[in-house]
């Protein structure tokens, strides 16, 4: 009888807003492919050009990156992965409980504008890979210039919107195969046109090495100095964007809808592999891309788009990754605008707001400011969202600590937290305040703005009633937790085990999917080391791209073909 009236006090409750179920935990594998695949992807492009153009130097690149993706790896480490594992809920549900439905729905209106203007960004780019077939000029303007790139725009954006409305599952699970093409593409076009930008300064295809490494990239790449001769940015703004390019979700704690699904805390380090292997490697590949594409075109790097670099790096494999990449990215970054905006329009399906916000998205791709200030619109999203995390921050992890109750306007069955909205409208004013008053590099902003919403919160929380004896309630609320556990573990009786599928041809259909990303590699490798003069270097990158793009049809068709049959097995 218990068990009855305990799976019919759940029945009808979204599975969403409740903590996830133990048997539906993950191991460090899951995290490390699905960070790989996020974090490897077509805005790798923009950035690591964007670097080039502002003038780093290489030395600054090099340690810089490292140190401030040390510590993105770190906050989510740190402060993501504890919060998600110990509620194992997304932050959108853990808002709702601590500051009320009004809160969430401001938040979930941030979340709409925020992943809306990233995914007409990746659309924009994704776009400029098929301009580049029809020959219309790049897009260098904040405005478009040619009918025709409207039009390209149009065309890829509607099959982007019509995917995330109705087939978001089978792109997200095509680019989770993704992730180790791009990793070796990212690389393999560096390679391609380091001997180029080698030729260029050191007059031969073959350097020596860290050295020659060290001196090209000071005169060719990473000079230190922007196109028009003023000194460029320095360490601390490397590092600063390197840790602020995803405050949104790590600060921001975004990234709980994830970690929810953590076995362990610990899991928070293996956001690493996207750091390292993606903003990190990726980065500072794309920048020699990109330098290696002006020298080729006897331009500046600020006068190409990630067409022009990804086809002048990779041939016909360059329109493939530009279009994946970005294609990839926008979907599932449109399917989360889909989503926020569901949760504020509650009596329309998630198709039709995706649609409708779909349809915003479109228009904004059309103007390529989007893309081309890639660098500062992050930075200021995470500015607008690290406020809500350090609410959140506070209410999980301080308010034990100082005597205050977790769940203060749940108890007090507030639909509105005043403090909650003060707080958020207190630090945005404080946090944008300081970027006008131009006090320190706008890279750092998220940081006092968390520490200021953290203190505000606490504050006007203690004031409105965090600090009253709410006894009968925390025991009503872990009593409610164990019957959710109970209720899961019913629920999971009657689960199906998921079936790995360790067929021969399956087997067969990996082991080519990873000899095509090896001979890729390897073609790549002989452009790099062994191309001893530009004539032997145009003959040896006429092969690669040749290869490249057979190897990566291949990669993909039996990559693709063994993910079908893993699926079956499970259907």
């Amino acid at each position: 009888m218990a068990n009855t009236r305990t799976e019919n006090a759940f029945h009808g409750i979204n599975e969403e807003q409740m903590p996830v179920a133990k048997n539906k935990l993950h191991g460090w594998k899951h995290f490390a492919g699905l960070y790989a695949g996020e974090h490897v992807a077509a805005t790798e492009f923009v950035i690591g050009a964007t670097f080039v153009a502002l003038g780093a130097s290489t030395r600054d690149i090099l340690l810089g990156l490292l140190i401030g993706n040390l510590l993105a790896m770190c906050s989510w480490w740190l402060l993501t992965a504890p919060i998600a594992v110990e509620t194992r809920l997304s932050l959108y549900n853990y808002l709702n409980k601590i500051a009320g439905n009004s809160m969430t729905k401001l938040y979930n209106w941030a979340n709409v504008v925020i992943f809306s203007v990233i995914s007409a960004a990746m659309i924009t780019v994704s776009s400029t890979a098929v301009r580049f077939v029809f020959d219309i000029p790049a897009q260098l303007d904040w405005y478009p210039n040619s009918f025709w790139f409207v039009a390209i725009v149009l065309a890829v954006g509607s099959i982007v919107v019509l995917v995330a409305m109705y087939g978001f599952a089978t792109v997200a699970d095509f680019s989770k195969i993704c992730a180790p093409w791009l990793f070796v593409i990212f690389i393999a076009g560096s390679f391609t046109l380091f001997p180029a930008l080698s030729n260029h300064v050191l007059g031969t295809t073959t350097f020596s090495g860290w050295g020659d490494f060290i001196t090209i990239g000071d005169h060719s790449i990473w000079t230190g100095f922007t196109g028009s001769g003023e000194k460029g940015i320095g360490l601390l703004e490397v590092i600063g964007f390197a840790w602020a390019a995803n405050s949104i979700t790590h600060f921001g704690l975004i990234d709980m809808a994830i970690f929810r699904f953590a076995k362990k805390k610990s899991y928070g380090l293996f956001s690493g592999v996207g750091m390292f292997f993606g903003h990190y490697l990726a980065w500072i590949s794309a920048g020699i891309m990109g330098a290696g594409a002006a020298v080729l075109l006897k331009t500046t790097i600020t006068s190409l788009d990630p067409g022009d670099v990804a086809y002048h790096a990779l041939g016909l494999t360059g329109f493939v990754i530009i279009i994946i990449a970005g294609w990839t990215t926008a979907n599932a970054n449109l399917y989360r605008a889909g989503l926020a905006a569901q949760s504020i329009f509650v009596n329309h399906s998630r198709e039709r707001t995706t649609a409708v916000v779909g349809v915003v998205t479109v228009i904004i791709a059309c103007f390529p400011f989007v893309f081309s200030q890639m660098l500062p619109l992050l930075t200021y999203a995470g500015l607008l969202v690290v406020p809500v995390g350090g609410i959140v921050f506070a209410e999980h992890t301080i308010f034990p600590k100082i005597g205050l109750t977790r769940y203060w306007a749940k108890y007090q069955k507030l639909s509105r937290s005043i403090p909650a909205i003060a707080t958020w409208a207190l630090a945005l004013t404080f946090g944008f305040g300081l970027n006008a008053l131009d006090v320190m590099s706008f890279y750092y902003l998220f940081i006092p703005t968390w520490i200021f919403s953290i203190i505000v919160y606490t504050f006007l929380a203690k004031k409105y009633g965090a600090d009253k004896d709410y006894t009968k309630e925390v025991a009503a609320e872990v009593l409610e937790q164990q019957q959710i556990v109970a209720y899961q573990t019913e629920q999971a009786i009657d689960n199906k085990p998921f079936i790995h599928d360790t067929s021969g041809i399956s087997k067969l259909l990996n082991a080519v999917s990873v000899i095509s990303l090896l001979v890729i590699t390897g073609f790549a490798c002989q452009v790099m080391f062994f191309s001893e003069s530009m004539h032997i270097y145009d003959v040896n990158k006429a092969q690669f791209e040749l290869y490249c793009f057979i190897f990566t049809l291949t990669y993909f068709g039996s990559a693709y073909m063994s993910l079908r049959r893993q699926k079956s097995l499970n259907n």
